[in-house]
C-alpha cells in the first residue's frame, strides 16, 4: 500500500493531455501509459487538472480549490482526494 502524503509534490503525468470543452473537462492519454480510453470531469476536476500541469501538493489544491468555489472545506477536501485517486489509478500522477 503507498501512503501518500498532502505536502507531497505531485503533477500531471507529460503522456496525457488535457482539453476543456464548455463544462467538460477531458483527459486523454498519448502514450506511455498502461491506460487506455478518455477520462471526462467537471469543472472541479478541470480545475484540479490546471492546477497539476505545475508542481503542486494537495494542500494546495485545496487552498486554491476554497478561493474558487463557495463549497465547505470537508466537501471540497473529499472532492481532491476523489479525483487525486482516480489520477493515481490510471497513472496520470508523477509524483
Amino acid at each position: 500500500m503507498i501512503l501518500h502524503r498532502k505536502g507531497t509534490g505531485m503533477k500531471l503525468n507529460k503522456d496525457f493531455l488535457t482539453h476543456n470543452m464548455s463544462e467538460d473537462y477531458y483527459l486523454v492519454p498519448v502514450g506511455g501509459t498502461d491506460f487506455s480510453g478518455i477520462v471526462k470531469g467537471n469543472k472541479t476536476m478541470g480545475v484540479i487538472i490546471e492546477l497539476l500541469k505545475n508542481e503542486t501538493t494537495e494542500d494546495q489544491i485545496i487552498s486554491a480549490m476554497k478561493t474558487r468555489f463557495d463549497a465547505p472545506e470537508e466537501v471540497l477536501t473529499r472532492d481532491v482526494e476523489k479525483v487525486l485517486a482516480e489520477l493515481r489509478k490510471i497513472g496520470a500522477l508523477d509524483e
